[in-house]
């Protein structure tokens, strides 16, 4: 949102500058030589400088997809990892090297790829990996993959060839391997992805460099089993409780919130994926000791998704002391105790708690959000901790005043395209050109290779797609609670639809 609210200011300096450009053509016919274009886009220019800049963002709010009142949540719950618990860059890092040493040890990868070093700037969140073709890339809100962003191992695919081996830039649902496709185009989306992108990148690079013959689909699987093989061996909880101030980020708000928000009489309750010696060993670093007095319910190895829509999986007692589960059934859920696994069916009839008076906030969009705000009409917060980052680099005037003209310019190449002279078409082809450059630079700013997390040139990513249908609300911490009152109330943006006139054209100068 914070992406989309820029560029709907700079298009509202555009839509003011060129006021209603669909009853312009009958005069464009009339702008025929080189000079007198060259006039208007000086004049244009000389706009765009002018223009105020749009006001900063600001990097801690939280920003709104869906009305929500904070006055009518009862009940909030929230994941463990990179919501509760906030890692620093050294867990990737971390990630990264144990991934080496599995694919080394259990797949016999040649042993040059500890030499690897991980480059925490190489990738982004949420991009594809097609286990056909082996390439990785980012694809748009409307399946269509955004040309510049498409590698094999860390070569860019040049755009030819990504016609040629794509039919064009389209990409099918069928093709899709994302919460609906079963295709071979994986989305990389969880916070844990990023060496895992790197991994893929490097591996594919010294396959290709050394000629060594290899199936990117074999590539791909061997290197997610021996991450997602760290996670479930425990070794790397272990290493992380091994050096908490190393890898997780002791945020001193963290109590505070928690114990407003249970002052304010609001329910409290955590789902997580991961074990209870895990979390408490985290939470305990965090908090204190005394962390489960702050919540209603606990519940550990949930299995999510799997525990919103498996209805005969129940709940067990865990003993922390024992460290084990009891054998006795559950049929009251209590705070204090420890619970692991179960099902959201049973904990709604244990609780009493449904639909939108529970907030639930998780850092994954689809294991996390997608199931509680489409099955069960609870509302949901997405924890993202890239977008404080990309709200600071868009509020540099640079940046700024670049989109601004980014959208100036290309609403004259679409009013002047209507020149039919060859002295207009060259013209137009050179702003066409300014337009490829202007673009290359909006993206850079982010990420060189593949550019906000959050957009494509001019459309929303597929990963921002999927967060806004999920997401009522999101933010880059959990603890960006305390600026708002326990009744305030998030209002999305109004969004000018490309065929409605601007309410703020008349304010704009």
């Amino acid at each position: 949102m914070a992406c989309t609210c820029l560029f709907l200011r700079c298009s509202n300096v555009a839509m003011q500058t060129f006021s209603k450009p669909w009853l312009s053509f009958g005069r464009a016919q009339y702008v025929t030589s080189r000079s007198e274009l060259l006039g208007l886009y000086n004049d244009k220019k000389r706009a765009s400088a002018e223009s105020p800049s749009a006001p900063d963002l600001n990097p801690e709010a939280i920003y709104a997809n869906n009305e929500m009142s904070l006055s009518h949540i009862d009940v909030i719950g929230f994941d463990y990892d990179y919501t509760l618990a906030t890692y620093t860059s050294a867990l990737h890092e971390l990630l990264f090297d144990l991934g080496k040493k599995a694919l080394i040890n259990n797949v016999k990868y040649p042993a040059e790829i500890m030499d690897f070093k991980y480059d925490p700037n190489h990738a982004v969140r949420g991009l594809h990996f097609d286990t056909q073709k082996g390439l990785l890339l980012k694809i748009d809100s409307f399946h269509n993959i955004q040309l510049g962003t498409v590698y094999r191992g860390h070569q860019p695919v040049s755009d030819d060839e990504v016609h040629e081996l794509y039919g064009g830039t389209h990409i099918s649902l069928d093709y899709m391997n994302s919460f609906y496709g079963t295709g071979p185009m994986h989305q990389m989306i969880d916070l844990f992805a990023i060496p895992e992108i790197s991994l893929i990148s490097d591996i594919t690079e010294y396959f290709n460099q050394n000629n060594i013959v290899y199936d990117p689909e074999y590539v791909f699987f061997d290197i997610r089993n021996a991450v997602q093989g760290v996670h479930k061996s425990g070794v790397l909880h272990q290493k992380i409780m091994e050096s908490l101030d190393i890898y997780v980020e002791k945020v001193e708000e963290t109590k505070g919130l928690l114990t407003r928000l249970q002052s304010e009489g609001k329910k409290l309750f955590l789902i997580s994926n991961s074990g209870f010696p895990f979390i408490d060993a985290g939470m305990r670093y965090m908090i204190g000791p005394d962390w489960l007095d702050l919540f209603d319910i606990v519940i550990v190895s949930a299995r999510k998704p799997k525990f919103f829509h498996a209805g005969n999986r129940p709940f067990r007692l865990y003993d922390p002391g024992m460290g084990r589960n009891t054998w006795g059934r559950v049929t009251t859920l209590e705070k204090g105790k420890v619970y692991q696994q179960g099902n959201l069916y049973t904990l709604r009839q244990m609780t009493g708690w449904f639909g939108p008076r529970v907030l639930y906030f998780g850092d994954h969009v689809y294991s996390d959000l997608a199931d509680p705000s489409l099955r069960y009409g609870w509302r949901t917060g997405a924890i993202i901790p890239e977008l404080e980052r990309e709200i600071t680099l868009q509020n540099d005037p640079q940046y700024k005043n670049t989109v601004r003209w980014l959208v100036i310019l290309q609403h004259l190449i679409e009013e002047m395209q209507y020149q039919q002279s060859a002295e207009s078409k060259q013209v137009i082809a050179e702003w066409l050109e300014e337009r490829d450059a202007l673009r290359v630079f909006a993206k850079s700013v982010f990420n060189p290779h593949f550019g906000s997390l959050f957009r494509t040139h001019h459309n929303p990513t597929y990963f921002f797609r999927r967060l806004a249908r999920f997401a009522d609300i999101y933010t880059s911490s959990l603890t960006n609670m305390l600026h708002y009152p326990s009744d305030y109330t998030f209002y999305p943006h109004r969004v000018v639809l490309p065929h409605e006139p601007s309410p703020f054209r008349n304010f704009v100068k």
